[in-house]
């Protein structure tokens, strides 16, 4: 707990920015999925980077940890304070602090979130890509190296962010990267930052990427007999090169979930759902080839969506695909698990994943941004069921040691934390170790958000 000295200490700095209140430390305790962790022992509210700089300065004078907290949209509890420490909570650093529409780039600060950036963005024709379905907070998809659905053409967060301002351990405040769209300037320092799950800086201040809106959009949604089939489709979307917006996909469990809790009338069958960008005639083409293509593979149900309300309630219903899957068994939490596959071996991963949850008594239905060759399994586990966690757990552990096996990574999107710890040695060999001697350097003290991500003692 905090010393009698580093309360006095905060208090007198934060004032109310500063909190002890149990239910502000029981809300910055939760996870959206299985994870346990206690809450912190404290949460602080900044408003500028000096007062996170002051945080760091404090923090090392006596001697506790620091977590950062965005919108609290994490997967794999990496917010949580799983050693105790004080929160950072960044939702009062939530603005647009400059837009450039000559150069298509923003600066913004870690608490605004990603709908209320293009909310912003709205009348300068421009949008930021990055998708990950939640409405999560800029900052956090830069600390987890977010992606999503719109991924396989516009790039994770690792493709659009250019630079960021971070407060490091000591109180020293550093700006990486610039606006050029290029540089050969010494070590990529932003790119150590994104995806460091704050483990490295609490991050203060993000020039992003920004992209030009699209002059027209389709989107379509389709079935297949198989798995296979649709999986064979996506990658032979991808190896054609069509320039596909998203393409996604869902089994016939989560297909089912989606109609249930979202109003849809899928058929029960493997389902793609994609996107086109383009110019109106571009978006045509392309539309009419991945059409062509996806009847090679004996699709079915071909529907197009293009008025934007329809649109609308097509992704949403993908987006609101986790909760529907929790609604699909009530009384169950879900252990969300994440890989990412060459191309060429997407097809063999999911198949083999698919016959391994089926041949345990928890329902696993997939999903995923396979365009990237990345998907998930939202294993369903009964409240308080530890029989069927451990199952849920080892089903998970072999889909990341498969993803090993056919050439891929633990995690495609949702990051390390501390529930992938046991694997990075798996993924990476002597490369870990490096990652530990980073944080050492950085954080000889390990105060930001300890516990996670890197070797650990």
């Amino acid at each position: 707990m905090l010393t009698d000295a580093a309360t006095a200490d905060l208090h007198a700095f934060f004032g109310d920015r500063f909190s002890t209140d149990r239910a502000v430390l029981r809300a910055h305790a939760q996870s959206e999925s299985l994870i346990d962790a206690p809450a912190p022992w404290a949460v602080v509210f900044p408003d500028n980077t000096a007062q996170v700089a002051r945080l760091a300065v404090l923090s090392a004078r006596h001697g506790f940890a620091l977590i950062g907290w965005g919108a609290g949209t994490s997967l794999e509890g990496h917010a949580l304070a799983r050693l105790g420490g004080v929160t950072v909570d960044f939702s009062r650093m939530a603005k647009v602090l400059a837009v450039y529409p000559e150069d298509m780039l923003a600066v913004v600060q870690p608490g605004l979130t990603r709908e209320a950036l293009n909310e912003e963005l709205r009348a300068t024709g421009l949008f930021f890509p990055v998708d990950p379905g939640a409405n999560a907070s800029i900052g956090g998809m830069v600390a987890t190296r977010a992606s999503g659905t719109a991924t396989v053409r516009y790039g994770s967060m690792r493709d659009n962010v250019l630079g960021v301002e971070v407060v490091l351990a000591d109180g020293q405040i550093i700006r990486t990267g610039s606006s050029a769209p290029k540089s050969a300037a010494g070590y990529d320092l932003t790119a150590l930052m994104v995806g460091s799950e704050g483990t490295l800086g609490l991050i203060t201040e993000i020039t992003l990427r920004l992209h030009g809106q699209p002059e027209a959009v389709s989107a379509a949604t389709c079935g297949f007999a198989s798995i296979a089939d649709a999986v064979d489709c996506v990658i032979a979307t991808i190896q054609t090169r069509l320039p596909m917006a998203r393409i996604e996909f869902l089994d016939e469990a989560a297909v089912a979930a989606c109609n249930d809790f979202s109003g849809l009338e899928l058929p029960l069958c493997p389902q793609l759902m994609v996107e086109f960008h383009g110019s109106p005639q571009s978006v045509t083409e392309q539309a009419a080839r991945f059409g062509d293509l996806a009847a090679e593979f004996g699709s079915t149900g071909f529907q197009w969506a293009r008025a934007q309300e329809d649109r609308t309630r097509l992704w949403k219903a993908r987006y609101d695909a986790y909760r529907a899957i929790l609604a699909s068994r009530p009384g169950c939490k879900a252990i969300v698990t994440d890989v990412c596959v060459p191309i060429s071996a997407l097809a063999e991963a999911v198949e083999e994943t698919r016959a391994d949850i089926a041949s345990t008594p928890v329902p696993g239905p997939i999903l995923g941004h396979v365009g990237d060759g990345n998907f998930h399994a939202i294993l369903l586990v009964r409240d308080g069921d530890a029989a069927e966690a451990a199952i849920a757990r080892a089903l998970a552990q072999r889909m990341a040691e498969r993803a090993l096996r056919l050439g891929g990574t633990i995690t495609g999107e949702h990051g390390v934390r501390f529930g992938k710890l046991a694997l990075m040695a798996a993924e990476h060999g002597p490369g870990w170790q490096v990652m530990g001697a980073i944080k050492r350097a950085l954080d000889p003290q390990n105060r930001l958000n300890p516990g996670k991500l890197v070797p650990q003692g």
